[in-house]
């Protein structure tokens, strides 16, 4: 009897033992499962572990192009600048995807009275700073955003294969028909009028002179032969292979270097865009281009 009761006392032991061991399993096993749910809820607030790709994620750049309203913006730059800005305002355009460039070209002085008359500009690029400094006296530039940009050089221009009578500024008065801009509203023709004047020989100049609307037209009837000779900007003469490069204008004869600035118009309602152009110029990525069209960057 005795041994029968230690049996069943070791029994109910032996399963009060496995059912203690079996609890507690459990209780470990729900446990690890608390933590691991709530080590996952944490992640999630914090965003360190099991975070989801970000699969729209964009540059800084993207984001501004998506929320940017579309601009259009009109560039009014001088003629000798026309080539080497439509080159880069689609370079400007795919930096800038909402803003849209527009470039009306002509020479500086006209730009200036166009847009004393109200002209919808917003940038002024002029061959000059006389015109852009007139329009800042005016108060139609924004003078903080006057950049003097680029600058050029003044020279002598034959036909090819042309007689050879014109070697230099001096013995201009070879040819019989003399092709510069008007110096009234035309730097090129303003800074042509100064050399000349420097040598002496204006007045005998004027006598045989052709006087074009803008650098361009002067280019291009010394390219055609209708002029025996011609003084444009070196990046004009650069453009052609239809002319000869005689000579640069003599040491002494300009008083001041050719530079052209840049700046805001004041009357622009698009002058964030605007800002973000005349920065775009001042770039090396443009600096390039400009430099390869003759241009010196300042």
């Amino acid at each position: 009897m005795k041994k029968m009761m230690r049996r069943m006392v070791s029994v109910f032991l032996v399963i009060g033992l496995m059912v203690s061991l079996i609890g507690c399993g459990t209780k470990n096993n729900d446990k690890a499962n608390d933590n691991a749910s709530n080590a996952g809820t944490e992640d999630t607030n914090t965003g360190a572990t099991n975070a989801p790709e970000d699969t729209d994620a964009t540059t800084d750049e993207g984001n501004s192009a998506q929320e940017q309203e579309p601009v259009t913006i009109l560039i009014a730059a001088a003629a000798s600048m026309q080539k080497s800005l439509e080159e880069l305002n689609p370079v400007f355009q795919e930096k800038y995807p909402w803003i849209t460039v527009e470039g009306t070209y002509d020479s500086s002085g006209k730009l200036q009275t166009q847009i004393e008359e109200g002209m919808d500009a917003d940038v002024f690029l002029s061959a000059a700073m006389k015109q852009m400094n007139a329009l800042k006296d005016e108060n139609l530039m924004d003078a903080d955003s006057i950049v003097e940009l680029l600058e050029n050089k003044v020279v002598l221009i034959t036909p090819v294969g042309g007689n050879g009578k014109v070697t230099s500024f001096d013995d201009i008065l070879n040819a019989e028909k003399i092709a510069i801009g008007d110096p009234a509203s035309v730097p090129a023709g303003q800074y042509a009028k100064e050399v000349f004047e420097s040598l002496g020989i204006f007045g005998e100049v004027e006598k045989k002179a052709s006087l074009g609307t803008n650098v361009t037209e002067v280019l291009n009837w010394v390219a055609e032969g209708s002029a025996d000779a011609g003084v444009v900007y070196a990046t004009d003469a650069a453009t052609t292979d239809q002319v000869t490069v005689i000579a640069e204008a003599p040491e002494g004869t300009l008083k001041q270097p050719v530079i052209y600035p840049v700046g805001i118009v004041s009357a622009s309602t698009k002058k964030e865009a605007a800002k973000l152009y005349v920065g775009f110029l001042q770039s090396a990525e443009a600096a390039a281009v400009l430099e390869r069209y003759g241009f010196v960057v300042k």
